[in-house]
């Protein structure tokens, strides 16, 4: 159940505290708090809940001030609950109007935070405050413009600013996966998947099913165990994983038959066995046709949804977890799209130039994008648009540059580097290069809340810098 309370926003002052004292309006928690449009959100949060059933559900401030909390903080659940205990000006963010020395919730209710807002919703929540942010200050390009050219010169403007456009992998909690690991779990599930089946009809059987799981795991120690594994060993290793694990499938096909349900099994169990099972047949096709790649190949029993991202960087040529693509303009970053499946993200180039425009009422004066992007149908679709796309042209480059489209090239670049700084920011400062959330939907909200928070913190850094520039 959902409970809309009807209350006016409390201003800092009026916050009360056991004692003497009021918030400051200084304060970078008050700052954020006004920045975000909760209200605006609140009724499509709500929609989720029954008006009557349930008990009352905590708000949507609460609900993502809290993630915002632990992301900006960069702290465990368990950690942020604390941390908003003891600090009056956390709880004035989440939307409490008095001081108080209790938690307001466990800290498990921060999953069910990430289940109920979802990353549509989250991005929806960072449009409209960069939009309020953008009204609040003077940083605009139309601003700049106003200076230097008269309203008329502006409204008859068709493209103006710079989009910058870019991807990057988030990678995801989990162990560098390897075949033979890999089946070395799914062999010890299915073993314990076998043992609660013959508890139901033990009685019923004479003695149970064999599983070999000693010899089983003494066959993979004697590979795994060494430093270098020869093709041809690591081969044999896998083929014998393979047999343990259809042996094992086969009994609990064999119990089934007997008696024994598979009700029995909680969910997650049950999912277990359905991977496992998926896990099964992915290795064997790979096995049998000598192959080292398969469509939709999964890397983690726990987290079937990851895939492995083929990315060519140095160092790091495949990352495990979601693949985004993302915006960037005036300094504020946009997550545009994201999938577990690997993708040509020069596809999404016309779709996030659109969305820029419908965002802004008006289309970039220029694209920056690296060589992905620049294929002969995106180049062609800026042009009648009047969109200059950074990069050299297409065809055999001519025998004498101008200084100015060196220059020009240089600048194009220059500006594109700051795409890939905020990437390296969302991964060094925040937690995009190792998202903890365990579930296909709770990943990608917390995906969302990194592009979220990042952008509040540019902000809040410009303001400092007005303000010393001011003093």
């Amino acid at each position: 159940m959902y409970r809309k309370e009807e209350s006016t926003p409390i201003p800092p002052e009026s916050f009360e505290l056991p004692f003497e004292g009021k918030l400051s309006e200084n304060n970078r928690w008050v700052i954020m708090a006004d920045l975000i449009p909760w209200a605006e959100f609140e009724d499509e949060y709500s929609s989720s809940f029954s008006a009557e059933m349930g008990a009352p559900a905590k708000s949507f401030r609460m609900a993502l001030g809290a993630l915002i909390i632990k992301e900006k903080l960069g702290i465990s659940d368990r950690e942020t609950v604390e941390q908003i205990k003891e600090n009056p000006y956390l709880q004035y963010f989440i939307g409490m109007s008095y001081y108080s020395n209790e938690t307001p919730f466990d800290a498990s209710m921060l999953v069910h935070f990430r289940e109920r807002i979802s990353a549509d919703l989250v991005n929806k929540v960072n449009q409209q405050m960069v939009k309020k942010m953008l009204e609040t200050t003077s940083s605009t390009l139309v601003a700049e413009k106003k200076t230097e050219a008269s309203e008329k010169e502006i409204s008859e403007l068709t493209n103006r600013g710079r989009l910058i456009l870019d991807a990057t992998c988030a990678p995801s909690d989990i162990s560098y996966p390897t075949d033979l690991e890999l089946l070395n779990q799914a062999r010890k599930q299915t073993e314990k998947i076998i043992d609660l089946l013959y508890e139901q009809i033990k009685s019923q059987l004479e003695k149970k099913p064999r599983t070999y799981r000693q010899i089983a795991r003494r066959d993979y120690l004697e590979v795994a165990k060494k430093r270098r594994i020869l093709q041809k060993q690591r081969s044999k290793a896998i083929k014998k994983q393979l047999q343990y694990i259809k042996r094992n499938l086969s009994h609990i096909e064999q119990l089934t038959l007997n008696g024994a349900t598979l009700l029995s099994l909680t969910n997650r169990q049950y999912k277990m066995l359905l991977v496992v099972t998926e896990v099964y047949r992915q290795q064997l096709w790979l096995s049998e046709n000598k192959k080292q790649s398969i469509d939709d190949r999964i890397v983690s029993l726990s987290q079937p949804h990851i895939r492995p991202i083929v990315r060519g960087k140095a160092g790091k040529n495949v990352e495990f977890g979601a693949k985004l693509s993302a915006s960037c303009f005036d300094g504020y970053v946009f997550l545009d799209h994201i999938s577990w499946d690997n993708f040509n993200e020069s596809g999404d180039l016309k779709a996030q130039v659109e969305a820029f425009k419908n965002y802004t009422g008006y289309y970039p004066e220029s694209v920056h994008v690296d060589k992905i992007y620049r294929t002969r149908e995106n180049r062609a679709w800026c042009k009648e648009r009047g969109i200059r796309i950074s990069g050299v042209p297409l065809g055999r480059p001519p025998a004498n540059i101008s200084k100015e489209k060196k220059q020009q090239a240089k600048e194009d670049e220059r500006i594109r580097n700051s795409i890939e700084g905020k990437f390296g920011q969302a991964k060094r400062r925040f937690s995009l290069n190792r998202v903890m959330a365990k579930l296909n939907h709770t990943s990608q909200t917390a995906i969302a809340m990194t592009f979220l928070v990042m952008n509040l913190s540019a902000h809040l850094s410009r303001l400092i810098r007005a303000f010393c520039v001011y003093f």
